[in-house]
């Protein structure tokens, strides 16, 4: 579980500043890239869509490292806005284990 009260840099932020700026990437050039729309890209540099795992193998194949690394800070990104989302905490809270719920 997430022990952090700060918030993880997201798939967005971690493309545009630690991948794209570096190399120079236009949206468009990094789409051209992995074979997707403009769109696609632009969706998740701007946090609007998540890694999905095909994603991930996609975005592991053009910059040379892993899709686990995709998927990772897509996961912490996820567990992180539950975690910090009071609806969402509310929910999660709701449920009981199984040796109580019996």
């Amino acid at each position: 579980m997430l022990t952090t009260t700060r918030k993880p840099a997201t798939v967005g932020e971690i493309l545009t500043e630690e991948f794209m700026q570096p190399l120079g990437l236009t949206q468009a050039a990094l789409a051209e890239a992995m074979g997707v729309q403009r769109k696609h890209v632009n969706e998740l540099c701007n946090d609007r869509r998540n890694v999905t795992a095909a994603t991930a193998l996609i975005l592991a194949r053009v910059f040379g490292n892993s899709p686990d690394f995709w998927l990772n800070v897509q996961r912490r990104s996820d567990l992180w806005q539950v975690m910090n989302s009071p609806i969402e905490r509310a929910r999660v809270d709701r449920a009981k284990p199984l040796a109580t719920a019996a």
